[in-house]
């Protein structure tokens, strides 16, 4: 007996087929038997209509496109639980095709990050899709990379290097430059946005490379710089916003991810590459193998110039590098552009935090106690940073993947309270943002802006502006030092806030989300010039 070639693709097709078929049938089986007996129930699958969960993903791109994610995503919380007539804190989602689980849950959190934190990792899906701009740096792996990559960035953020406050005031001035002064001794309306983004850029780049890449200061239209250098800076700025914007893109659609990341995400990601590279090599040059591995009293640090002593691979230089980039422009940036988008909408909160700074440290023509310490000491102004993180943390949802079956303690069952069982391979997400707005957890006026709920208040796994667990941020004294010192010194210069075009407390707030937050639209403010500057000179 012969078979033609067509008859025997046919048979070996639907063999194939049936293997599969039988294989996945056997998998579901045991792992529901495996869920039972762990106590196990099924979560609230809360499923929007389309083939192989399209519109899961359809609708977070197009409230992403409105500026209004983070706002849907608590939106699709209420609506969860309005469905099933009772609280929904986790549900089960399926995203062309790929089914896991969206909570808002700190005890389902604490269990992700913190206590079961070998079940759970950033899994193959993000870590790839990261990998072309990030490569194998501290966000973009797992397991044992991680963990090298942990262990070489951690001592360079020690609360020496941290407290560097000089440089920041060098930075601060180079801000204030950008905003005219009329005859009134009120300013000019301006954009405050994009001058913090290039202050917390200048200021990060200054630590990382040991020169500053002046973007405050190339872009005043006096400022004497070779045209070349200035387009540069601009160049990696607009290239890494884009290459974040392209890669949270096609993060929503989990493994496929590298279906959307064509040729303008490597562009995008070749630019931030070569400006990196730049200081990397030079670094190299500069700093011989055999050079001594404590740096003298009198010198000053230099992150780059540390991480040299540590390892001389350029590639994982250049992704360190871009990861601690990253965090230090983009997350204090953000945090600065919506403390004072939040200070224009309360005119209060900001006249009794330029109270208590005046207190504190004194005028800004005779400044005193701007130290780590003097800054972590000031209640008022910790508050109003910690309550701007609750209401606009700067990583506002995140996720892992479950890296070997398990079970989450609740979220199952008729009335959300049972075990949850998570098989290898799903994702888990969790959205802070909402997560920090529950009136259970914050009260009913949890989504205003009031600073003074933090008095006495010890947060736990209900507030994480900085994440949680042995992944938690090592950077986070970095931001809260820097964003506090710019604070405090643009309140001592400036005695009076008004904002221009700036929607008031209460009306949509537009979200632009990347890979962090910042305000979907522009901060425009105007400052009056503080009086107390003419009062310490005579005295």
């Amino acid at each position: 007996m012969t078979y033609s070639l067509p008859r025997v693709t046919l048979y070996l097709s639907l063999a194939a087929l049936i293997y599969t078929l039988t294989r996945t049938l056997l998998t579901t089986i045991y792992h529901r038997r495996r869920a039972r007996a762990l106590g196990c129930l099924p979560a609230y699958q809360f499923y929007e209509n389309g083939i192989f969960g399209i519109n899961n993903f359809l609708l977070p791109v197009k409230a992403d496109r409105e500026m209004r994610l983070p706002d849907f995503i608590s939106e699709s919380f209420h609506e969860a639980s309005k469905r099933a007539g009772r609280w929904v804190g986790l549900w089960e989602f399926n995203i062309l095709g790929q089914k896991g689980f969206h909570t808002i849950e700190p005890a389902v959190v604490k269990a992700v990050l913190g206590t079961q934190f070998e079940d759970f990792g950033l899994g193959s899906a993000r870590c790839g899709s990261f990998k072309g701009l990030l490569g194998d740096g501290i966000f973009s792996s797992d397991g044992k990379q991680w963990q090298h990559s942990r262990a070489l960035l951690r001592p360079q953020f020690a609360r020496a290097q941290v407290a560097d406050l000089d440089l920041e005031e060098k930075h601060l001035q180079h801000l204030l430059r950008a905003i005219p002064i009329e005859s009134t001794g009120w300013t000019n309306a301006i954009d405050i946005a994009p001058l913090f983004f290039r202050l917390t850029l200048d200021s990060a780049s200054e630590f990382l490379f040991g020169e500053s890449t002046d973007s405050q200061l190339a872009a005043l239209p006096s400022y004497p710089r070779p045209k070349t250098a200035a387009l540069a800076e601009s160049d990696f700025a607009s290239a890494f916003d884009e290459a974040q914007r392209l890669l949270t893109l096609s993060s929503y659609a989990g493994d496929l991810y590298w279906l959307l990341q064509g040729p303008a995400f490597r562009k995008a990601c070749a630019q931030c590459h070569t400006f990196i590279d730049h200081y990397v090599h030079k670094a190299l040059t500069e700093t011989p193998p055999d050079a001594p591995e404590q740096q003298r009293p009198d010198e000053r640090y230099i992150f780059l110039r540390a991480l040299v002593r540590d390892t001389r691979d350029p590639l994982e230089l250049r992704h360190q590098l871009l990861s601690i980039l990253l965090a230090g422009r983009d997350t204090t940036g953000g945090l600065l552009s919506w403390v004072f988008y939040l200070l224009v909408q309360h005119p209060d909160v900001f006249q009794k935090l330029r109270a208590e700074v005046l207190a504190h440290f004194g005028t800004y023509a005779a400044p005193r106690n701007i130290t780590f310490a003097g800054l972590k000491g000031c209640g008022y102004l910790q508050h109003v940073l910690a309550e701007t993180l609750r209401l606009h943390p700067s990583v506002p949802m995140n996720g892992r993947r479950c890296l070997r079956s398990t079970t989450i303690p609740t979220g199952g069952g008729p009335d959300g309270n049972a075990p949850v069982y998570v098989r290898e391979g799903q994702e888990i997400i969790y959205t802070v943002y909402a997560m920090h707005r529950r009136v259970d957890l914050w009260g009913a006026d949890a989504n205003e802006f009031r600073p003074e709920r933090w008095e006495g208040r010890k947060s736990g796994w209900e507030y994480l502006p900085f994440n949680g667990g042995p992944r938690i941020c090592l950077g986070q004294q970095f931001a809260l030092t820097e964003a506090g010192f710019v604070v405090v010194r643009l309140l001592q210069r400036f005695e009076g806030l008004e904002g221009v075009g700036v929607p008031k407390a209460g009306e949509r707030v537009k979200h632009a989300v990347t890979l962090t937050s910042r305000p979907g639209e522009d901060v425009t403010v105007r400052f009056k010039v503080s009086s107390e500057k003419e009062r310490d000179h005579d005295e």
